[in-house]
């Protein structure tokens, strides 16, 4: 999930606030990811409000460029409401209805869901904002269309994946990841051994169904060959970590 921080502080004390007050959203949705069965005529998303004020939400999917504005959006998908006012404790379910069936039948797709929210003007005492400074906050998750009756299971898609040590356009050493199923695969953490040795990355990313992603580990990994043993880090369906490891030398690789 990414934000655009909220700021809200008279002007005169802009850069104390920027210091001492922690941001967060008051629109926060059910979960971290989207999964849209093809099967399945629409899905919906919860929406709260856990703030003290009101606020203004518009929603919108784009296809992976986070520049794509509400009105430039060509994702096939109708979100439902589009735009809303969400009073404070309470919630608010999105509509979201894929409209183009015709995507690729034999692998996820990935989209992203956009909710901006925008504070009131002003304050509960009805003082005018016109000396104050306010941010909108934007939170953007993966959707994830799954088509009918793709080969495997997201949960074991993970243990497909092989790695082997390689170098990167620029020569540096990284672990490459290869997915070979038809699910996407999102890594948080992966650690990996060779003999003695241990190379970890911290960073993550997703790796496309059939892609191929390089994971810096270090400049003292080896310029190619197979580690020992990689243990990782996914985040499942339900935005929860999941546990795998990979051990070549083992006929497939074992879910720990």
């Amino acid at each position: 999930m990414s934000c655009i921080a909220k700021i809200r502080a008279p002007l005169a004390g802009l850069l104390l606030a920027l210091a001492a007050h922690s941001t967060s959203a008051s629109v926060v949705l059910t979960g971290t990811r989207v999964v849209y069965p093809a099967e399945d005529h629409e899905v919906t998303v919860k929406l709260t409000n856990e703030g003290q004020a009101p606020a203004l939400v518009q929603a919108w999917i784009d296809d992976g460029d986070a520049g794509t504005a509400p009105d430039e959006s060509t994702a096939p998908f109708l979100i439902a409401p589009p735009l809303f006012r969400l009073e404070p404790q309470k919630g608010q379910s999105l509509r979201i209805i894929a409209l183009d069936t015709s995507q690729p039948a034999d692998r996820e797709s990935v989209y992203y869901l956009n909710v901006l929210e925008v504070p009131p003007m002003g304050d509960a005492s009805g003082d005018t904002a016109s000396n104050t400074l306010q941010f909108a906050l934007r939170s953007r998750v993966k959707l994830f269309y799954r088509p009918t009756g793709l080969a495997g299971r997201a949960d074991d898609a993970p243990t497909r994946v092989t790695w082997r040590f390689a170098r990167n356009a620029e020569g540096r050493p990284v672990l490459a990841a290869h997915n070979p199923s038809a699910f996407h695969i999102t890594f948080t953490r992966v650690h990996a051994t060779l003999g003695a040795r241990e190379f970890s990355n911290a960073d993550g990313g997703m790796v496309a169904p059939g892609g191929t992603m390089e994971f810096a580990v270090g400049d003292g990994a080896p310029a190619e060959g197979q580690p020992d043993r990689v243990r990782f880090i996914t985040i499942n369906d339900f935005g929860a970590d999941a546990t795998a490891e990979y051990e070549p030398r083992r006929t497939g690789a074992a879910a720990r």
